[in-house]
C-alpha cells in the first residue's frame, strides 16, 4: 500500500507542481523576512493616517441633510455646494455648532407654475418667434450645441406657413426656445406669480410633452436640454438635474453614447448632430454636478462616441461652437467631475489627498497649456462670450479643488491655541499655502471677468451661472483678506461682489437672491466676530475694513497677472507667462515645486491636515 501510493516524479507537469507546492509551504518564511527589512527599513518614519486615503480629510463622517420640511424627506447637501462651503465659512467665524444651513427658498415652487400654465396659449407671432429664437442662437449655442440652426429656422417657418402648431413635440422645443429667447432679452415681467421673462413658455413646454417616450426623437432630447437650461433661472437647480438625467437616459437608448456607422446615418452633418447632442449632455451632467456637488451620472468608461470634429459645408459659420471649443469644453468638464468625485466623494482611494490634488491641478495645467491661442483671453481685444464662459469654469474648478485647503487655513488661523511648526512640517505647510494661493488667484480672476462683463452691460440680469460664480469668488475673497495680511485688498472684491449680487436679486434674480442672502450672513457674523472680545483676528478685521475703504474693487482683465492677483493687492506678482494673453496658466516656483513632488512625500504630509483644534469633521453638517 505504501509503494503503489508514491507519485512518480517522471511527468514535468507533476514535477512542476511539487516544486510549486514546496514554494508555497515556503512563503510564510520569506513573508517574514520581508517584512522584517521592512520594519528595519521604516522605523523611524511615522505612517500616513489611514483616514486620509479614504477621502477629503476635512469632510464629516456621515452625509448632511437638512430638516427642510417634517411632511417631506430631508433635503440632501452635497459637500461641493457653494452654499455648503458658506455654511462651513459661517460656522468657522461664529464657533459655533448652532449655525444653520441657510435653506433654499427662492425658486419658483410647482403651484406657481401651475397657476401661470395656459393649455391655449398662442405661439408669438412670425416675427417675435424669429428674433427670441436669435437670440438663443447668439447667447446659448455659441456655448453649448444643442439645436441645428438651419434645420431649426426650416422647422419654424413651416409650421408657421403650413400653421402646424399641434405636434406636441414641435411644440414643446420651440416654447423652450421662447422661454430662453425672452429670459436672455427682457429685464422683467412683473406678475402676481413669478417675474423672470419666458416662464410662460417654460411651463407649457414641460406639460406638452411625455417625460418617459418608448421612443425618444433627437427634437424630445434638445427639448429636455434647453428646458434643464432654462431651469437655472427659476433658480430649480434640482429640476435642472432630473431633465439632464432624463435626456441621459434616453440617449443612451438611441445610442447616442456610440459613434453610429455613416452606413446607419448618411447625412454628415446628423451625424455630427448626434455626436455634439451626447456632448451636450456630458458636459451639462458635469458641470451641474460642480454646482451642487452631485456625482456624474454616468462613467466615462461607457462612453463609446467619437469626439466632435469638422463637417464640410458652412455646419461651422452656423451659429455652432467650433469643433477646438467643444472639445476643450469637454475635457474640462471631465475634470469636473474628476473633482467632485476624487476631492468631495467618500470613497476609497489608493492615492492621499494631496496627491489627488495634485493629480487635478497637473491635468488642470495641461488643459490650459493645451487652448489653442483663439481660445485664450486677450487683452488687445473683445473676448467673445464663449471663451469667458470657459475661463470661469475653469477658475470655479481650480476653486472646487483647493477651497477645503484654504478653509483648513482659516480654522488654523481662528484657533485659540497656536500650532507650533517644526522642521518637519515646512513642506505641508509649503503645499498648503502654494493650494490656498491657487485657490485664490482663480477667484481673483473670475471676479475681474464678471466686473468687466457687468461694467460692459454683458451679464444676463437674471443668469444663473454669473450669479453663481460671483458668490463662489466672493466667499474665496472674504477667507483669503482674513488669513493673508497682506491679501486685506481682498474684501473690496467681496463687497464688490456683494453689490452686484444686490442688484441682480433687486431686479428678481432668484439665484442671485439666494447668494446674496448667504453673503448677508456671512457679513453679519463677520460684525460679530469684529466685535468679539479676546479674538486675535479683531485687529485684522478693523485693518481689512479699513484697507478695503481706499482700494479698487473693480479691475480690469487686462490689469492682471497670470494668477488674476494686482499690484494693489499686496501680492507679489508672479512671473509673466510667455504668452501674455494665457491668464490661465499655472506659473510660479511654489506651484511648479508642489506638481513635482514624488508621491511618497505626500504619504506623510496628510496627517497634518488635521491638527487643528477645530478640524472638520468636529464641524460635520450633520442635523438630523
Amino acid at each position: 500500500m505504501k509503494s503503489s501510493s508514491k507519485i512518480p516524479t517522471s511527468d514535468p507537469a507533476i514535477r512542476k507542481q511539487k516544486k510549486k507546492s514546496i514554494a508555497l509551504a515556503a512563503l510564510p518564511n520569506v513573508t517574514m523576512l520581508i517584512e522584517i527589512v521592512k520594519s528595519k527599513c521604516t522605523r523611524d518614519v511615522p505612517e500616513p493616517d489611514a483616514g486620509t486615503h479614504v477621502r477629503n480629510p476635512m469632510l464629516g463622517e456621515r452625509a448632511w441633510f437638512l430638516p427642510y420640511d417634517p411632511s417631506l424627506p430631508p433635503i440632501h447637501v452635497c459637500e461641493a455646494a457653494c452654499t455648503a462651503f458658506a455654511t462651513r465659512l459661517r460656522k468657522i467665524l461664529t464657533k459655533s455648532e448652532t449655525t444653520a444651513h441657510m435653506p433654499r427658498t427662492q425658486y419658483t415652487p410647482e403651484a406657481t407654475l401651475m397657476k401661470i400654465r395656459n393649455p391655449a396659449m398662442q405661439w408669438p407671432s412670425l416675427a417675435q418667434a424669429r428674433l427670441l429664437i436669435q437670440i438663443v442662437f447668439n447667447q446659448v449655442t455659441r456655448v453649448y450645441h444643442l439645436v441645428l440652426r438651419k434645420s431649426t429656422i426650416d422647422q419654424l417657418e413651416e409650421a408657421y406657413r403650413e400653421g402646424n402648431f399641434d405636434d406636441p413635440v414641435l411644440s414643446c422645443k420651440f416654447f423652450a426656445l421662447f422661454a430662453l429667447g425672452e429670459v436672455y432679452s427682457a429685464r422683467s415681467i412683473p406678475s402676481l406669480e413669478c417675474n423672470v421673462p419666458g416662464v410662460s413658455y417654460y411651463v407649457n413646454a414641460m406639460t406638452t410633452i411625455p417625460i418617459l417616450p418608448e421612443r425618444p426623437s433627437l427634437a424630445h432630447i434638445e427639448s429636455l436640454l434647453l428646458l434643464s437650461l432654462y431651469s437655472f433661472f427659476l433658480n430649480r437647480r434640482h429640476s435642472a438635474f432630473l431633465l439632464v438625467g432624463s435626456a441621459m437616459r434616453l440617449g443612451l437608448t438611441v445610442g447616442l453614447n456610440h459613434s453610429i456607422p455613416e452606413s446607419k446615418c448618411p447625412d454628415p452633418v446628423q451625424r455630427q448632430h448626434r455626436t455634439r447632442l451626447w456632448w451636450a449632455i456630458y458636459v451639462f451632467d458635469r458641470m451641474y454636478g460642480s454646482k451642487v456637488g452631485w456625482p456624474i451620472q454616468i462613467s466615462d468608461a461607457d462612453i463609446y462616441v467619437d469626439m466632435p470634429s469638422n463637417v464640410p459645408g458652412d455646419f461651422h459659420n452656423d451659429h455652432t461652437p467650433d469643433t477646438e471649443f467643444l472639445i476643450a469644453s469637454i475635457e474640462l468638464a471631465k475634470i469636473t467631475g474628476q473633482v467632485i468625485d476624487r476631492v468631495y466623494s467618500r470613497k476609497v482611494f489608493p492615492e492621499s489627498f494631496l496627491q489627488r490634488e495634485q493629480k487635478l491641478l497637473i491635468s488642470l495645467k495641461e488643459w490650459s497649456c493645451a487652448l489653442p491661442p483663439q481660445l485664450r483671453l486677450s487683452r488687445d481685444s473683445p473676448v467673445p462670450m464663449n471663451v469667458i464662459s470657459l475661463h470661469l469654469q475653469f477658475n470655479q474648478c481650480i476653486m472646487l479643488a483647493s477651497r477645503p485647503v484654504l478653509l483648513h487655513a482659516l480654522i488654523q488661523a481662528t484657533s485659540p491655541e497656536s500650532i507650533a511648526e517644526d522642521s518637519s512640517q515646512t513642506n505641508i505647510r509649503q503645499a498648503l499655502k502654494t493650494l490656498s494661493d491657487a485657490c485664490i488667484h482663480a477667484a481673483r480672476h473670475t471676479h475681474s471677468l464678471i466686473v468687466e462683463e457687468w461694467t460692459n452691460g454683458s451679464v444676463p440680469i437674471f443668469g444663473y451661472f454669473y450669479a453663481h460664480y460671483l458668490f463662489s469668488s466672493a466667499l474665496i475673497m472674504v477667507i483669503s483678506s482674513l488669513v493673508y495680511p497682506e491679501n486685506s485688498n481682498d474684501f473690496a472684491f467681496f463687497e464688490a461682489a456683494f453689490e452686484i449680487l444686490r442688484a441682480m436679486s433687486s431686479h428678481g434674480n432668484l439665484a442671485a437672491t439666494e447668494f446674496f442672502d448667504n453673503l448677508e450672513c456671512v457679513k453679519q457674523c463677520l460684525n460679530e466676530r469684529r466685535g468679539s472680545e479676546g479674538s486675535h483676528l479683531q485687529n485684522e478685521f478693523s485693518r481689512v475694513g479699513e484697507s478695503s475703504a481706499d482700494s479698487l474693487a473693480v479691475v480690469a482683465p487686462n490689469q492682471l497677472g497670470p494668477f488674476g492677483n494686482t499690484a494693489a493687492s499686496g501680492v507679489q506678482e508672479a512671473t509673466e507667462p510667455a504668452n501674455p494673453t494665457n491668464d490661465m496658466a499655472f506659473l510660479g516656483e511654489s506651484m511648479e515645486e508642489f506638481l513635482a513632488q514624488p508621491d511618497a512625500v505626500f504619504d506623510l504630509l496628510d496627517p497634518s491636515l488635521s491638527d487643528s483644534v477645530y478640524s472638520w469633521p468636529n464641524l460635520s453638517l450633520w442635523t438630523a
